[in-house]
């Protein structure tokens, strides 16, 4: 067995890049398919060196490229044959994509790399998008995907992971799917329904009737030409009330169990929310509750977040801002919750300003336009 050149594979990775995407691929893909061709490169060379490594590489990263491609393609002709907001499927139908999701999370891999590699070979997210969802850098997330690969080649996949692991995938697909680039939302719904009718746990409950009550919003989250609407300011009329009574439902029942779970937490707070006939009838003070609830059992920053904003509305934008003072301003949207809550204290050249800063962060670009108009709206306040 001859030891892989690794300085090599370093030195020829930007070459190889550069070739898939003069024939096509964007950056990040390029990336991604060179990085499944490095991780092949490990485990074929010892035993098969190749006599043009950066020719061995091009034709497999492009492989992998046009395999994604091909996944991409069907998974988005499948979605076309769905509706977007999928009826209850009775029965315990065989799914084969919801059993490789199982077979992802493989018992040899920390839930951390199962989750990663589950999203990335079985979801169709970029490294990029999983490492947002997961809140750090795309490097470290690239790294922790090549060890899964590695810690997974070997391995015969007959033991299936748990569900816990299943779930935070199905959760992670659910919301780049209705935040971000890719549409994966209806994808994740019947997943998510054929779980909960294969096995019976409350927190599968809790996951379905968290993504039905979010996704019964989203006929309210864009204005035609694609901006933001937030929900303060949505047409709660254009909300699915159909999927509200069904998440709702769904929702109850687990609760009624007794086995309280961070998947219910959330969907006890987008109920409540639901519930609202308007945005002044929130019943901020529960939503608080059911936050601390969410910190209790899972300790999230983003919890802890979303928490300051319901306290700022519950008991004023001072006690919001006070909660929030202890995050770590590094925190995803912290600067876009203090310029909200600075907004509704009356400082709006704070708010102005925060707004302006948070808006170079943001993650996408409507999300990014939303802030620069907040900003621009209180910049002309101020002026007049």
């Amino acid at each position: 067995m001859t030891p892989v050149d690794e300085a090599l594979l370093r030195a020829v990775v930007p070459t190889v890049i550069g070739v898939l995407v003069r024939r096509g691929a964007d950056f990040a893909a390029a990336e991604d398919a060179v990085q499944d061709a490095l991780v092949e490169a490990l485990r074929v060379w010892p035993d098969d060196p190749p006599r043009d490594p950066r020719a061995w590489l091009v034709a497999v990263a492009w492989r992998r490229f046009l395999d994604a491609v091909r996944a991409d393609t069907s998974r988005r002709r499948r979605e076309l044959v769905v509706e977007e907001e999928p009826a209850p499927e009775p029965g315990r139908e065989e799914d084969d994509t919801l059993a490789l999701y199982f077979l992802c999370a493989h018992p040899s891999l920390s839930p951390a790399s199962a989750v990663a590699l589950t999203l990335r070979a079985v979801g169709g997210l970029t490294t990029r998008q999983i490492a947002r969802a997961h809140l750090v850098p795309e490097a470290t997330m690239a790294q922790r995907i090549s060890r899964a690969k590695r810690t997974v080649a070997g391995v015969r996949l007959d033991r299936p992971g748990d569900v816990a692991t299943v779930l935070r995938v199905l959760y992670l697909v659910f919301n780049e799917g209705y935040t971000g680039d890719v549409d994966l939302a209806a994808e994740a719904i019947r997943l998510t329904r054929r779980l909960a009718a294969a096995v019976d746990d409350a927190e599968v409950s809790g996951l379905l009737a968290l993504v039905l009550l979010h996704h019964a919003r989203r006929p309210a989250r864009t204005r035609p030409d694609g901006s933001l609407v937030p929900l303060a300011e949505q047409d709660r009329g254009l909300w699915d009330t159909r999927l509200v009574a069904e998440g709702v439902a769904v929702l109850q029942a687990a609760l009624a169990r007794d086995r309280l779970g961070e998947y219910q937490a959330q969907a006890a707070v987008a109920a409540l929310h639901a519930d609202a006939r308007t945005a002044a009838e929130t019943d901020w003070v529960q939503i608080v509750e059911w936050y601390d609830e969410l910190v209790r059992l899972t300790g999230s920053p983003v919890a802890r977040l979303n928490r300051a904003v319901a306290v700022g509305e519950a008991d004023g934008p001072r006690a919001g801002l006070a909660a929030l003072a202890g995050l770590d301003p590094a925190l995803p949207r912290h600067t876009a919750a203090a310029a909200y809550l600075h907004e509704r204290d009356g400082d709006l050249a704070t708010a102005a300003r925060l707004y302006a800063e948070a808006a170079r962060s943001a993650s996408t670009v409507p999300e990014r336009d939303h802030l620069v108009r907040r900003a621009a709206r209180l910049n002309a306040a101020l002026r007049g």
